[in-house]
């Protein structure tokens, strides 16, 4: 069952008919399309269908069902997301959020002026929301409780291309790594560009398929990486100051952070998003998916091998803990 039409019909009669139906842009793996559903009584439906497009690679992370199920999990807990209104193994359907999800647009546009102060507060308040989840609400997958640090180190080796930038960041993270905190549930992508912002704020978290058991300062070292500001200054998503982002957190429940923890943090998301980049410039150049959208990222490698360098020289990353 992977047509709208009929998944529609499935969840809401026979008598359900699409007034619109309008496939998004985005996703190598899976579809998204706006649906607009008239059922038989008269009722109106604004409705986001996700599904897996036939033939597309898998990726890491949990498929549709469990992601639904961690959608529910983290409403539970407080966290703003779309209602769920039916799931399948290969689809969800959920309600339609309006709002703005373009990072520019929500940096720079005068729609969103009053929100953007608030932004790196709300933040701080999701993230809390989401770490305080059951951690049964992760699916169990065969990499649960691997090292992240040597998961990338693999992933890196398995590409075999030389970045001696990432190899130096990889010695470094290795040798200042901070203590284990108490592990939670870690969104996996929680940045700007996967937050639906409306004049107020933020109004719903996307894009729970990286969803995983760790420590929580991924999630907001992961935020605060260079690539997800977009050209502002301002460090935590383009739109707010460190301070608002962890007082926020832990004033709303969060574990204590460590400033030389969330550095650490943050630098490894920064290269891991550099392996991402080379992950993705791989498949386009060996014929595993071609894309100039996959080509075009691999200007991106350099740019994290800059941003390395520059937290490595001016954030020394702390010692070992005795």
């Amino acid at each position: 069952m992977t047509d709208p039409r009929t998944i529609t019909r499935e969840v809401f009669g026979a008598g359900a008919a699409i007034g619109s139906c309008a496939r998004l842009p985005g996703g190598a793996s899976r579809e998204t399309w706006a649906l607009d559903v008239v059922t038989q009584d008269g009722g109106r439906h604004e409705l986001i269908l996700r599904l897996d497009s036939p033939g597309a690679p898998t990726e890491a992370g949990s498929g549709l069902a469990a992601e639904a199920g961690l959608m529910r999990a983290a409403a539970g807990a407080g966290v703003p997301v779309p209602r769920i209104i039916a799931c399948g193994e290969s689809y969800i359907l959920m309600t339609r959020v309006p709002g703005e999800t373009i990072p520019r647009k929500i940096l720079r546009d005068d729609a969103y002026a009053a929100a953007r102060p608030r932004l790196a507060r709300q933040c701080g308040q999701a993230l809390a929301a989401i770490h305080r989840m059951p951690l049964s609400a992760v699916p169990v997958t065969e990499d649960q409780g691997q090292d992240p640090l040597l998961r990338w180190r693999d992933v890196l080796d398995q590409l075999g291309e030389p970045h001696p930038v990432f190899e130096l960041a990889l010695r470094r993270l290795a040798a200042t790594r901070p203590r284990s905190r108490r592990p939670t549930v870690v969104h996996g992508d929680f940045r700007n560009g996967n937050l639906i912002v409306g004049p107020e704020g933020i109004r719903a978290v996307l894009d729970w398929e990286l969803a995983h058991t760790g420590d929580p300062l991924e999630d907001l070292g992961w935020l605060c990486v260079k690539a997800w500001r977009f050209g502002s200054e301002l460090p935590v998503g383009g739109f707010g100051d460190y301070s608002d982002l962890i007082h926020a957190y832990e004033e709303a429940g969060g574990q204590a952070v460590d400033r030389d923890a969330l550095r650490w943090w943050e630098t490894f998301g920064v290269l891991k998003w550099g392996i991402i980049c080379v992950m993705q410039t791989m498949r386009h150049l060996r014929g595993g998916a071609r894309s100039v959208e996959l080509a075009a990222i691999g200007r991106r490698v350099c740019e994290n091998e800059w941003d390395l360098l520059r937290l490595l020289r001016e954030n020394p990353l702390p010692g070992r803990p005795s």
